[in-house]
């Protein structure tokens, strides 16, 4: 690939996003990051790549849009190069 290609990476039902683009991957279960979504939606960047069910994580990108995706934190993280056990050593720092 070239240096100007992109990393399209699955985050669930057929739904791709750019690696580079991406800046967060957060909880949905927050106070600050339930009103990161809905302003989101009020703002017209929300993207729902949920295809109806639970939101499971939220895709925060460069472009101000945020992305709801359906799939659990343990399914995309080795989709975005991170091994859980660096996760689970993360969240007891």
């Amino acid at each position: 690939m070239s240096e100007t290609s992109t990393n399209l990476i699955n985050i669930g039902y057929g739904n791709m996003i750019s690696l580079q683009r991406l800046i967060a991957v957060v909880s949905p279960d927050s106070a600050p990051i339930k009103r990161m979504v809905s302003e989101a939606r009020e703002r017209s960047m929300l993207i729902d790549a949920t295809f109806g069910r639970k939101t499971r994580t939220v895709l925060i990108m460069d472009s101000d849009h945020v992305v709801l995706s359906g799939l659990p934190m343990e399914k995309l993280a080795p989709r975005f190069g991170v091994e859980l056990t660096e996760l689970e050593e993360d969240e007891h720092a």
